[in-house]
């Protein structure tokens, strides 16, 4: 009986050690989808060269306001815009500068990474936080630093903050952070993108852009096109492939 069991075993051992060695174990990929150990980093600085700003975050912004006349019910009144608020049918003494002298602009980190390896820009629009930063203003170029002076997080034109004149301006700075990110990503061929969960979660979330109902939300909503549209769209694209992906490998199957 014994010498029967012992002869049993032996074909079951090698059928459990054959089975074994076809099936494929976890790829690194595979493991740090779920699982990422490093915080995220970026190896490149972004700097706005125009103010000498350097920010080692994900992304930096830059808004410019401008104090200008704004037409009411009941007159005039004088508020900060981001974009210029057209005076042409203004009565005299309300005039506005017909530009801004700066431009708002955004920059987005190109060498974003994850466990040492990259991260595709739309995890940066659809995920990232904007939070207000105080720069280190000790490289502001001398043309600069004879017109602003430091006011609030930012810089200002006013000679007197308190009493600000049309057409003076202040500055200030955004950067992207990112959130904890664990089991919101996926690896594919070598790159961090959003999982499909997470990213028709972020789709759900988007909000409806609401009208504009004063010359004010101008400037606020003028780039939410370009920045939270774009997002929006790398979104669904992820999305549709992902499911295109799913669908082809369905298909394979039943062939």
């Amino acid at each position: 009986m014994r010498s029967a069991r012992a002869a049993l075993a032996l074909p079951i051992a090698l059928f459990v050690a054959a089975v074994a060695a076809q099936t494929p174990a976890p790829s690194g990929d595979a493991a740090s989808a779920t699982a990422p150990v490093e915080e995220p980093r970026t190896a490149r600085a972004l700097r706005d060269r125009e103010f000498g700003v350097i920010s080692r975050q994900f992304g930096l912004d830059r808004r410019v306001e401008m104090y200008q006349w704004r037409a009411t019910a009941n007159g005039y009144e004088r508020v900060w815009n981001a974009a210029p608020i057209d005076s042409q049918d203004y009565a005299p003494g309300h005039q506005n500068p017909p530009t801004l002298p700066l431009e708002n602009r955004r920059w987005w980190s190109d060498s974003a990474s994850l466990d040492g390896r990259p991260i595709e820009a739309g995890v940066l629009q659809a995920l990232g936080e904007w939070r207000v930063f105080r720069p280190n203003f000790s490289r502001l170029p001398a043309n600069l630093a004879a017109t602003f002076q430091p006011e609030g997080d930012g810089l200002g034109s006013a000679e007197n903050p308190l009493d600000p004149q049309i057409g003076d301006l202040r500055v200030s700075w955004r950067e992207l952070r990112l959130p904890p990110l664990e089991g919101k990503l996926e690896l594919v061929d070598g790159r961090w993108r959003m999982s499909a969960t997470t990213a028709a979660a972020a789709l759900n979330a988007a909000p409806v852009p609401a009208p504009v109902a004063a010359p004010e939300a101008e400037g606020a909503h003028r780039m939410w096109p370009w920045f939270g549209g774009g997002a929006l769209v790398i979104v669904i694209a992820l999305v549709a492939r992902r499911r295109r992906r799913v669908q082809a490998k369905a298909n394979a199957a039943a062939e």
